[in-house]
């Protein structure tokens, strides 16, 4: 039982360990906490998550779909090892699951059969969705078990747990397969072996991009607000542009759609292609500056 750690010391905790880890967009309060208590956290939980490519994948995470809204995990192993982080707090990851297996992970016992979805999961685990389709074929890479190994590892470190307080979806709710690829009891083993030693300390983190990578065209919406819509602006009304009376500034509005389709545009796009909304192409063309 533990009282959750705040955003810097996850982040640390992770950095630590050895991991490379992204920050992505606004993870630090991206939760579900108005839906529910987040803690007293008891463990981890590890997914996959039926998804390749590592932008999508983290996007989907950060944003949710339409029957369930994110964040659906607290980070997202992707298969080079990085870890995005998406979320923290209340998560939609767990779900409902079985309360022997609650008091089992508590006392960090084994773990019975999982029978039961009769207690809510997403108070109590951290979570962590990793990259790969779950269909028994696709490869878990060297560097992305690592990644779980030490993402894992990092969270019991803070916490004084030990690896039993690592499981995988599939031992908490009923009908669930993931991870599917690898067993969860030599993935404890793992943590174990790196509990028993020093953390790996912080890699040296690479360099920050030059410009912005495209952050989805969900992003561009309504209440958005953000120093990358600025800074999208500004490169704007650089390339003439800019259609502000006042601004640009980090608030989405009608000026910046109306500014992006000019953009687009000038790009050569015409009708529904220039409605102002950014895409990939125009987008990697504007080289808007990192931020």
């Amino acid at each position: 039982m533990a009282t959750p750690l705040s955003a810097a010391k996850l982040l640390k905790a992770l950095r630590d360990e050895g991991l490379h880890v992204v920050e992505h967009r606004s993870w630090r309060t991206n939760n579900r906490n108005h839906k529910g208590p987040w803690g007293p956290t008891h463990g981890v939980m590890i997914h996959h998550t039926v998804t390749s490519g590592t932008t999508s994948s983290v996007e989907l995470c950060y944003n949710g779909h339409s029957a369930l809204p994110g964040p659906l995990c607290h980070g997202v192993i992707a298969k080079d090892g990085t870890v995005h982080l998406v979320g923290n707090g209340r998560a939609n990851h767990a779900g409902l699951g079985d309360d022997d297996v609650l008091r089992a992970v508590i006392a960090e016992k084994a773990l019975p059969p999982d029978n039961e979805n009769n207690t809510d999961g997403n108070r109590h685990f951290y979570g962590f969705e990793c990259i790969n389709l779950g269909d028994g074929k696709d490869p878990w890479p060297a560097a992305q078990l690592l990644a779980i190994e030490r993402a894992a590892a990092a969270v019991c470190r803070a916490h004084g747990w030990s690896q039993r307080s690592v499981i995988g979806h599939l031992e908490w709710q009923p009908g669930k397969v993931d991870p599917r690829g690898f067993t969860m009891k030599s993935m404890r083993t793992r943590i174990g072996k790196r509990l028993g030693g020093p953390p790996d300390g912080p890699s040296k983190p690479p360099p920050k991009p030059r410009y912005e990578p495209f952050p989805g065209a969900a992003f561009f919406r309504a209440g958005r607000n953000s120093a990358v819509i600025t800074a999208m602006g500004r490169r704007l009304v650089a390339e003439g542009c800019g259609r502000y009376t006042v601004g640009p500034g980090p608030a989405w509005s009608e000026a910046d759609r109306k500014s992006y389709a000019a953009w687009q545009r000038k790009l050569g796009y015409t009708g529904g292609d220039a409605d102002g909304i950014p895409g990939k192409r125009s987008w990697d063309r504007l080289k808007v500056p990192n931020v």
